[in-house]
């Protein structure tokens, strides 16, 4: 079979779609309505031959995660419900091209094609499965540069000194003069403050946490 049969066979296998519009306040007035979308998508797929399943529509950022029209729609395509998802853009549905690589991963996952109207993407042709290939190098391309940059900043807060990762757990010095004084060792202090012992040390001494260290050592396990 060539591939012009192979894509056609394909195409027919669409059959029923669903409908995706979303506009942001953010945009120009003329674009806030989502009808404007709604209506081109409704003329692509009278002119293809598809049923319509369901329209979707949010008002919201493509950054914003909470889009409760999008989820439906997700759960809707997990269960098949139509064949493809028609929009008018890819940035209808994101603007990250990592998280719009997620969405084609979960639909590749549930048998559910994406159609664009206003762009070349078909996931169902050869064309759009190559295209859906080169966003996916691009999409490992900035998660490189992302992790890169993540890595520049932590190596530059380092340097000068300032701490990266989850909050610091505050320390109650004054109790821990209070025990060191008392001739407690590192390792009995870590276990009642709840506080790794190596994490206990770094932290006194980085902070400074006591000024003069008890110079006995009761304890027996350790010097001051």
């Amino acid at each position: 079979m060539s591939q012009n049969m192979q894509e056609c066979d394909k195409m027919s296998e669409v059959k029923r779609v669903a409908l995706y519009a979303r506009v942001s306040t953010a945009e120009v007035l003329d674009r806030q309505d989502p009808e404007v979308q709604l209506l081109k998508l409704r003329e692509f797929v009278t002119s293809r031959g598809y049923d319509v399943y369901n329209g979707y529509v949010d008002r919201a950022s493509g950054a914003d995660p909470n889009r409760p029209a999008l989820d439906q729609m997700m759960t809707d395509a997990r269960a098949h419900r139509f064949d493809a998802i028609v929009i008018v853009r890819l940035d209808r549905i994101t603007r990250s091209l990592i998280n719009l690589l997620n969405i084609l991963e979960q639909l590749e996952a549930y048998g559910v094609d994406l159609i664009c109207t206003d762009q070349p993407i078909e996931t169902h042709t050869p064309a759009g499965r190559l295209t859906i290939q080169i966003l996916a190098a691009l999409a490992e391309f900035e998660r490189e540069l992302i992790a890169d940059r993540v890595r520049d900043g932590m190596r530059k807060a380092a340097l000068e000194g300032k701490h990266c990762g989850r909050p610091e757990r505050p320390l109650d010095s004054r109790r821990i003069a209070e025990l060191r004084t008392a001739g407690r060792s590192y390792r009995a202090i870590s276990e009642e403050l709840g506080i790794p012992e190596a994490t206990l040390r770094r932290r006194v001494k980085r902070e400074g946490l006591i000024n003069r260290e008890v110079q006995t050592n009761p304890g027996g396990d350790e010097k001051a």
